[in-house]
């Protein structure tokens, strides 16, 4: 029995009609980028495992696809883990004859017992080592890590685990001390390689990379599939497209300002009118956590703050208490729960309350400056909204952060970004500020199906199609067809000949099926040709030159 076919879970096969929709998603966000002079850049779609691991925190790393290398990794791993066993077994060894000259001494001499087991470990080191393989890494590493042993040897006499007969608690430490060993290392041997995760450390990677090409400030987009091992749910997938714009090498606030225009740009020119562009800045942040006395809980305070829409201000006292926030302090951050007007008053009242905080004033300026701006520029579709809850990104966001919502669809984010300063600092190119944006694709896709945006959409379809009823006249049929192309004219034949009344008819429905609105009738063998209108059925004979024309009429 033949396999059902399918397509793993997270992924989606796309229909021409589906295609074409997001082409013209992927137009219109390219058209607008270019308008606002960035430049296009490419990076693989997988790379180093060094070069993604560590730079989107444990979660972000859990849900990156590592590539399996090729060759027979299995038998290296079986072998790996058969030499971790050899190693922990004779540690246990050494560990129970130390152990054993040593168990007395914590009673016999109390107050010398730490100096005279640290003595007899390194009296019998060397020894111990005479009986081991070297050439194992692992004890490589053990016997560079001396304090180590001596951990184990103060844990099991000092801590009363002593009657641990079967060393269970030793072994569990020797495992989780050499993790990298059983777990990072075996990784590392058989997976050299992961899929781009996102498209923001690939483009920090690349600057440091081609730092001697660029110029600065470098404007570049960038619009690629990127994967994450991620529960696949309604708009969210496995696989899927991010379309980034980023800014390296300048830290003025120009740069802010123009991203709002970006998205206004898009979004009208998608017909998705009156998004709300939520901006923030993490000063202002940082800042409310100073004046409450916060400032080592930054990432808990606003973590919660950022949940005030969904569990409501209860909700969000009752988080921060749980996370060591002080009531006195959730007192003074209460007038953020009922944070209203309109955004000149938001600046205001934020001035008021960061007034004593350096860094939160700073904020409040910057913050200043883009409302200031955008409200003499003007927007053409969207609403700009002050969102003091807004802290997306706050392990690398250091001022503006956004956030692009509608309230016409039921959906998360359809956008966001902001402002990072030392973002290259993980490749080792230091303070070299960016800011950057990005359009979450298949949410718009999603929200522009709902509301029935693509109406006017049309697949790509041939604007001519000559019928092959016999195989007398092709050649004069291809060369019309090949003068139409060059014309700009799409133009197609169709390939089975006709060999009966049926067989026309199916030529006719394909016709129909595809709306073309043109077809070359095929009952002449010379240079003349019939053309007919399918929408009003009208017939017009001539040679190529007349067809043209006839067809330029439209």
């Amino acid at each position: 029995m033949a396999q059902k076919p399918s397509i793993p879970k997270g992924t989606r096969d796309f229909s021409p009609i589906e295609v074409a929709k997001r082409n013209y998603i992927f137009n219109i966000i390219r058209n607008a980028f270019e308008l606002y002079g960035f430049q296009p850049i490419e990076t693989p779609s997988f790379e180093n495992y060094d070069t993604l691991m560590g730079k989107y925190g444990e979660e972000g790393d859990r849900l990156i696809f590592k590539i399996l290398d090729s060759g027979d990794f299995y038998k290296r791993i079986k072998s790996e883990f058969g030499e971790f066993e050899n190693f922990q077994n004779d540690i246990l060894e050494i560990f129970t004859e130390v152990l054993d000259r040593t168990k007395d001494y914590k009673n016999d001499f109390p107050d010398k017992a730490e100096k005279i087991i640290l003595k007899e470990i390194e009296a019998f080191w060397s020894t111990g080592f005479m009986n081991i393989d070297n050439k194992n890494s692992h004890y490589q590493k053990f016997h560079k890590d001396y304090n180590f042993l001596c951990d184990l040897v103060y844990i099991k006499v000092y801590k009363n685990y002593y009657y641990d007969n079967d060393n269970y608690i030793v072994r569990n430490l020797i495992s989780n001390y050499y993790q990298s060993f059983i777990l990072d290392q075996p990784i590392k041997k058989i997976s050299e390689k992961a899929l781009r995760y996102d498209l923001t450390v690939p483009f920090a990677r690349y600057v440091v990379q081609h730092q001697n090409d660029i110029v600065l400030p470098f404007k570049r987009y960038q619009i690629q599939p990127v994967w994450r091992a991620d529960r696949p749910q309604k708009g969210r997938y496995r696989e899927f497209y991010q379309c980034d714009a980023d800014v390296v090498g300048s830290k003025s606030l120009i740069q802010e300002v123009e991203f709002i225009q970006l998205y206004d740009e898009v979004f009208t020119k998608l017909g998705l009118t009156e998004v709300e562009i939520k901006v923030n800045n993490r000063k202002i942040l940082s800042g409310i956590a100073e004046i409450i006395g916060a400032k080592d809980k930054l990432i808990d305070f606003t973590v919660a703050l950022d949940k005030l829409d969904k569990i409501g201000a209860e909700g969000v006292t009752k988080e921060m208490l749980t996370k060591g926030i002080s009531e006195d302090a959730i007192k003074k951050v209460q007038p953020l729960f009922h944070f209203t007007g309109t955004n000149q008053e938001k600046v205001a009242q934020l001035r008021t309350m960061l007034q004593t905080s350096e860094e939160g004033i700073k904020g409040v300026e910057e913050l200043q400056f883009v409302v200031d701006s955008i409200e003499a520029i003007g927007l053409q579709s969207a609403i700009l909204d002050i969102d003091v809850t807004l802290a997306r990104g706050l392990n690398y966001y250091t001022g503006a952060i956004y956030e692009v919502v509608t309230n016409k669809v039921k959906m998360g984010s359809i956008g966001g970004g902001g402002r990072y300063d030392d973002l290259t600092s993980i490749f080792g190119l230091k303070d070299l500020s960016g800011i950057g944006i990005s359009f979450g694709l298949d949410r718009i896709y999603l929200v522009l199906e709902e509301l029935d945006l693509f109406n006017q959409l049309q697949l790509p379809k041939p604007s001519v199609l000559f019928l092959n009823y016999n195989t007398a006249n092709v050649s004069n049929r291809i060369k019309a067809l090949t003068a139409l192309r060059k014309n700009g004219i799409a133009a197609e034949i169709y390939p089975d000949t006709a060999s009966s009344n049926k067989q026309r008819q199916k030529q006719f429905k394909y016709v129909q099926k595809r709306e073309i609105e043109f077809v070359v009738l095929d009952d002449e063998i010379g240079e003349e040709l019939s053309l007919k209108n399918t929408k009003t059925g009208d017939i017009r004979k001539g040679d190529i030159n007349t067809i043209l024309n006839e067809i330029n009429k439209r």
